[in-house]
């Protein structure tokens, strides 16, 4: 037929070529709607303990698909956790790769998988992906917008499915090597075939300078080599995919990577700036600090205090990235920490200067353990005076605040420094007094470190309202009892021995409303009846099967804390949900757990 133009393998290999990676982000497209859709309509449901009921049978399902997906994981060394949910993502990211690029491999001679057809296409199916994989790793995308899932979720699959394209890649570039004649003669030595080739060996490094072990020892270098290596793989991979037209699905990268640091950079520069502008309006009050306070709680602990700006906003359990120029190497070296603090207007305002704790409702606080790097600089710029003042500058908040609202008990765990995330989560549970039943519970090593949280703990129990049962569980770990604050013979002692005088309504079966003026004349966090200290380790599963057996309602479990006391915790939720004691057929609470990240490698 005159003009047809004539079927060649070249021409099924570039066709394809082209209509895979579309057909990948038709798929990956539909994915998100659903998880979008899903997110829409999750709402936690409430239940009332009884006989087995039919209709409770979905609940038993959802907590069933929980127990399996987010509370099973997989142990991979020493260092390394996976929850089964995100295995089953990345694996289903897996097969969906591999299919495209290994289908229709058979040339028109009959030869199977012929590697021209599936080198090149696990090239361009790679590029497709790189503005996916760029999104994932940034703070502000809208994946995290429309799914309800928080960066830092979305950042562990920014790293599990950058190394799957990185295989992708290798399989691309590995051919070539490889195969008889996988580069031509006249090929050799091009622009975009080096460039191509240092772009692979830079993914390569970028895959090696980020596993967890090197985030957690020198999490400093790998900030800097993940900034310069990124930049070279996309740079190499917009010079290598122009040769054949595909560079467009790599430079999208640069908007979506741009963009995000534009938006961090803006709030920067707004936080940065409008304290002075406010105090600059101001005409009554000249004396709004601007300035941040740094001092030592311990060897190992300091304590930022960054008066909050305007418009700065957060919800409990949210972090922020800090910038401090003076102990920071480079002026965009941004680390994130938990806000140990609530955001509440009213408490700010009722509140006076001299009431202990007030840092934690009135500025923005961050607890940091010092370690290496720039944690270790902060701490040994501070070992000689003990408090600083440095100028501070703030990116977020990013992270999500899990949703107590609807629950009938919250536990909330916490090890360590740990306590940055729970801390805040008890002042607003104690302030809106909406659930029936709280456990704050807290591992820590030195008891020296009751001493700077006692306040805030008091100021939580005076908040809530009686019809709030709240216990506090502090557990010190140390092998040695050093220098209790005000008591010296605490060892396994509950407090609800503390004469009932000084400790009136808070019980821990009962209200635990505090007068502020109590509070304010001198109540010590060991004379209330709701705080035990116990010189052990925690039992996570008694303290939450505990706590599940008297819920009425929905349960939430809030744990931040080592990997260590993450699983131990997950653990202890993975319940039965169709037969036992806490079977949802029979009543028994809806949990659902919440899982923070402890530290930021």
């Amino acid at each position: 037929m005159p003009g047809a133009t004539k079927v060649t393998d070249r021409t099924i290999r570039n066709a394809l070529a082209g209509l895979y990676p579309k057909e990948i982000w038709y798929f990956i497209s539909s994915f998100i709607f659903l998880l979008s859709v899903v997110h829409l309509l999750a709402s936690p449901a409430s239940s009332k303990r009884g006989t087995t009921s039919l209709r409770r049978i979905p609940a038993a399902v959802v907590n069933a698909w929980r127990i399996i997906a987010f509370r099973s994981t997989l142990q991979i060394g020493k260092s390394y956790s996976i929850c089964l949910a995100d295995m089953f993502v990345i694996f289903v990211y897996i097969l969906v790769l591999f299919v495209w690029a290994l289908v229709n491999t058979t040339d028109l001679e009959g030869v199977k998988f012929d590697w021209t057809f599936y080198s090149n296409r696990a090239g361009t199916l790679a590029a497709s992906q790189f503005p996916l994989i760029t999104v994932l790793g940034t703070k502000n995308n809208v994946l995290t917008l429309l799914t309800g899932i928080s960066y830092e979720k979305m950042n562990n699959l920014h790293r599990m499915s950058a190394r799957v394209l990185l295989v992708l890649l290798w399989l691309h570039a590995g051919s070539k090597l490889v195969m008889p004649k996988g580069i031509d003669a006249d090929q050799v030595g091009t622009f975009w075939l080096n460039i191509g080739y240092a772009s692979v060996f830079a993914f390569s490094l970028l895959a090696l300078v980020s596993i967890r072990p090197v985030r957690a020892v020198a999490y400093e270098f790998f900030f800097y080599m993940h900034f310069a290596l990124a930049f070279v793989v996309l740079l190499g991979g917009v010079y290598h995919t122009a040769n054949f037209n595909y560079s467009h699905y790599v430079w999208p990268s640069f908007l979506v990577w741009g963009l995000d640091r534009f938006i961090r950079l803006l709030r920067v520069i707004i936080y940065a700036v409008s304290p002075h502008l406010t105090r600059a309006k101001s005409t009554t009050d000249q004396t709004t600090e601007v300035s941040a306070r740094a001092d030592m709680l311990s060897p190992d602990l300091v304590r930022l205090r960054v008066p909050r700006p305007p418009g700065f906003s957060w919800s409990p359990g949210q972090l922020s990235y800090i910038i401090v120029p003076s102990i920071s190497r480079l002026p965009f070296e941004a680390h994130p920490f938990s806000i140990a603090s609530i955001h509440d207007a009213e408490l700010e305002t009722e509140s006076h200067s001299a009431e202990k704790g007030k840092e934690h409702w009135s500025d923005i606080v961050f607890l940091i353990s010092a370690r290496k790097g720039f944690t270790r600089r902060l701490a040994d710029k501070l070992s000689q005076k003990g408090e600083s003042t440095m100028k501070v500058l703030l990116d977020g908040p990013y992270g999500s605040s899990p949703d107590l609202d609807s629950s009938d008990t919250v536990v909330l765990i916490a090890g360590g420094t740990g306590i940055s995330y729970t801390l805040p989560l008890l002042l607003s549970l104690a302030k809106k007094g909406r659930c029936r039943r709280v456990h704050f519970i807290w591992s820590v090593r030195d008891s020296n470190h009751l001493r700077w949280v006692s306040p805030t703990i008091v100021k939580a129990l005076s908040l809530a309202p009686t019809s709030m049962s709240i216990s506090i569980s502090i557990y010190v770990t140390a092998s040695s009892i050093i220098d209790l604050p005000k008591h010296s013979n605490f060892a396994n002692i509950d407090l609800n021995s503390m004469p009932a005088e000084s400790t009136e309504s808070l019980n821990t079966g009962h209200g635990t409303s505090l007068t502020l003026e109590k509070t304010a004349t001198g109540v010590d966090l060991f004379d209330l009846r709701a705080v035990q200290v116990l010189f052990t380790r925690p039992k996570f599963d008694k303290l939450i099967h505990s706590e599940m057996e008297g819920a009425d309602g929905h349960t939430s479990v809030c744990v931040c804390g080592s990997q260590g006391i993450a699983r131990a915790v997950r653990s202890s939720v993975r319940v039965n949900p169709f037969a036992g004691p806490n079977s949802i057929l029979k009543g028994a609470p809806s949990v659902t757990l919440h899982v923070e990240s402890f530290g930021y490698a």
